[in-house]
């Protein structure tokens, strides 16, 4: 059985995680991939992730190559979920109010895409929420599934291999090996700066659109009267 994770432990305590999987660490690695990936839930922390396994993976009893191969086949996999829901279901499953699916976070995906096309799925692999959502603008967008794939495996190969490799470099500094815990909030500042970046886009926008709608509203109303 999977060692138990105590309530205390966050998922953005990597190392925690990791060794809480027990024996099923590669396994564990591959669930949480995959669902950052595939299951549309973007707030789990796979790059501090890869790069911490790819660190201890000699106390995890696990070789980096091991992680590497299993990490990315999970966000292959992953992304062929998110590109098909994208194209069977489409932007039905956005809500503009809602918290996880919003079509704010998918409009933004889109216009990435658009600008990016095939690329974008290889660069957007690198950026937290992003990838979450590139496979899924793939698919509204009706991308060829041949051409999703060549880019799928060319993306999620090099980022699962690519921080694999950085841990591995990282893990063979001394004070760095000694400071994972400081490591993994550099890590996880990083990866959570597009979101706040996103955040306070959407609100300037928000914002924006209320300024210049308020006195077209206020002269339609005058006009009315």
């Amino acid at each position: 059985m999977l060692h138990t994770v105590p309530l205390a432990v966050s998922l953005f305590d990597a190392a925690s995680v990791l060794h809480a999987f027990g024996p099923y660490v590669l396994a564990g690695i591959a669930l949480l991939i995959f669902i950052e990936s595939g299951v549309l839930f973007p707030f789990l922390p796979g790059d501090s992730l890869l790069v911490t396994a790819a660190i201890i993976s000699s106390t995890l009893g696990v070789t980096p190559w091991q992680v590497a191969i299993v990490a990315a086949i999970a966000a292959i996999a992953g992304d062929q979920v998110g590109y098909w829901i994208g194209k069977r279901v489409g932007r039905r499953l956005f809500k503009d109010d809602g918290r996880i699916l919003t079509t704010a976070r998918l409009d933004e995906a889109e216009a990435f895409f658009t600008k990016w096309g095939g690329l974008s799925l290889i660069l957007g692999r690198f950026v937290p929420i992003v990838r979450t959502y590139v496979p899924l603008a793939a698919g509204t967008a009706q991308m060829h599934y041949r051409r999703f794939l060549l880019f799928n495996l060319i993306g999620a190969i090099s980022w699962a291999c690519g921080l694999t490799a950085v841990g591995v470099l990282l893990g063979g500094i001394p004070l760095i090996a000694h400071n994972i815990d400081a490591l993994m909030i550099v890590i996880i500042l990083f990866s959570i700066l597009p979101i706040v970046i996103g955040a306070f886009r959407r609100r300037h926008v928000a914002r924006r659109n209320r300024d210049t709608s308020a006195p077209a509203s206020a002269e339609r109303t005058a006009r009315e009267q």
